[in-house]
């Protein structure tokens, strides 16, 4: 059996340096509540969509744009990021950072609105990476990830185990039982090659065979 020494989620959290704008939006979400992904996370979701190639991403869950500067990251520079978030307060503050880090507003939309009302409106087999950042609604973005991506494409669900309590059996609030519904659709869909990774709040990644 090996024995684990040391702080190994601490370690990987401090591989990778943020830059002065994620930084800002960090703290900008910090005050407002956001959630966001950590920098070892966003360091992941910039290395997948820079090894796919991806030029067409959708992030459900814009937070503060944390997240979104490392899509930035990843992107070629004919890239482009759909985000989406219920708050008018996270997509204001995500505009401005991306103003301030000088990110053409031609590489983005933000939309403010109802997750699944807006993402049903989105184009089927249309993009190459979808990322998701909310709770409740998780079982229904796991269906809309699968009609969005074309064949090949990304799916990374963040915090999707919030932490641990998805694994503890005895959490049985709702945020908790949705995110447990998400990772078995994806777990007993064919259509799905995914794992789970034991970094931040607990990421899926599935890839789209069919």
């Amino acid at each position: 059996m090996q024995i684990n020494r040391g702080d190994m989620l601490a370690y990987a959290e401090s591989y990778v340096a943020e830059d002065f704008y994620m930084q800002q939006a960090r703290k900008n979400g910090a005050e407002v509540g956001a959630i966001d992904p950590t920098a070892a996370v966003g360091n992941l979701i910039k290395y997948l969509i820079k090894s796919a190639k991806s030029k067409s991403v959708v992030e459900i869950g814009t937070g503060s744009g944390v997240g979104g500067l490392w899509i930035f990251a990843g992107l070629n520079n004919d890239g482009v990021l759909t985000t989406i978030d219920t708050e008018r307060e996270f997509s204001k503050i995500a505009k401005q950072i991306f103003q301030d880090a000088e990110i053409s507003p031609t590489l983005y939309r933000i939309i403010t609105g109802n997750l699944i009302e807006v993402v049903d409106k989105l184009a089927d087999n249309n993009y190459d990476f979808v990322v998701a950042r909310c709770s409740n609604e998780l079982p229904d973005m796991v269906h809309a990830a699968a009609r969005l991506l074309r064949v090949g494409g990304v799916f990374l669900i963040d915090a999707v185990m919030a932490g641990g309590k998805v694994a503890d059996a005895t959490q049985r609030d709702s945020e908790s039982i949705a995110r447990r519904d998400a990772i078995k659709l994806i777990q007993e869909d064919k259509r799905w090659n995914s794992t789970l990774l034991p970094i931040g709040a607990g990421v899926l990644v599935a890839h789209k065979l069919m």
